[in-house]
């Protein structure tokens, strides 16, 4: 794929479409929350088919296929997040569907193995959800990120980083990333050669998800700190 071609840009303009149209939805009343786990439901199902299609025998002859990549966690993760609304899942959702998901939208690394056009739609089906979810959630139903959640995100992507790159060593392949850029080029081309990108890319994303926690954090503590009203209001307004 060309990369902000024709048909990159399209399928990324449905992606917004989708976003804008189901946020407005669940603010709406439109989809409540029935609805919504239903969708986590498919997107479960789809998501552990979909682990176990690409895992099946005649897809080892380049070596075993693991699921290490963080499109892998991500789409059981946001299926979780939709049916149990698990505060884990909620802010792995938002940090990295909304970050390290929309770098595989912004320059998609494509590798096709067996079916193009299956590989395709799974490919930008998995991650627009990943990407659609999390601004569902956060503006649509208002589940909200803390500082506790970007502590926890933290901890998290360095557990993800530390069972894939020592996974990476010993088989010597590069789930994540972790092992070297894509060659179809992205952002990590820009923060210098291997491995000092990965301190470099750490060290910008502990930057953006600080930025994306501080507004919600700020909100809520003022809100927090609002005086309640007095017994003599609460009476009133009845």
């Amino acid at each position: 794929m060309e990369p902000f071609g024709f048909e990159h840009l399209t399928v990324v303009a449905v992606i917004a479409v989708v976003t804008a149209w189901a946020t407005w939805a669940v603010r709406r009343g439109r989809l409540g929350d029935r609805a919504l786990r239903g969708v986590g439901w498919l997107l479960l199902v789809t998501a552990l088919g979909w682990l176990g299609w690409s895992m099946r025998p005649s897809e080892w002859d380049g070596g075993l296929p693991l699921p290490l990549n963080l499109s892998d966690w991500l789409r059981i993760i946001t299926a979780l997040a939709l049916i149990t609304r698990a505060g884990w899942t909620v802010v792995l959702s938002y940090y990295w569907g909304l970050t390290l998901n929309l770098q595989a939208l912004l320059t998609p690394d494509l590798a096709y193995s067996f079916n193009p056009a299956l590989e395709f739609a799974m490919f930008w089906f998995s991650h627009g959800v990943a990407f659609i979810v999390p601004i569902v959630l956060v503006i649509g139903v208002g589940l909200r990120p803390t500082w506790r959640g970007f502590g926890l995100c933290c901890l998290g992507t360095l557990v993800w980083a530390g069972i894939t790159m020592t996974v990476n060593a010993l088989l010597g392949v590069n789930y994540g990333y972790l092992m070297g850029a894509p060659e179809s080029g992205s952002a990590l081309d820009l923060m210098g050669p291997w491995p000092w990108y990965l301190l470099t890319a750490a060290a910008v994303l502990a930057v953006v998800w600080a930025v994306m926690t501080w507004p919600w954090a700020t909100a809520a503590a003022r809100e927090r700190s609002r005086p309640a009203p007095s017994r003599f209001l609460r009476v009133a307004d009845r």
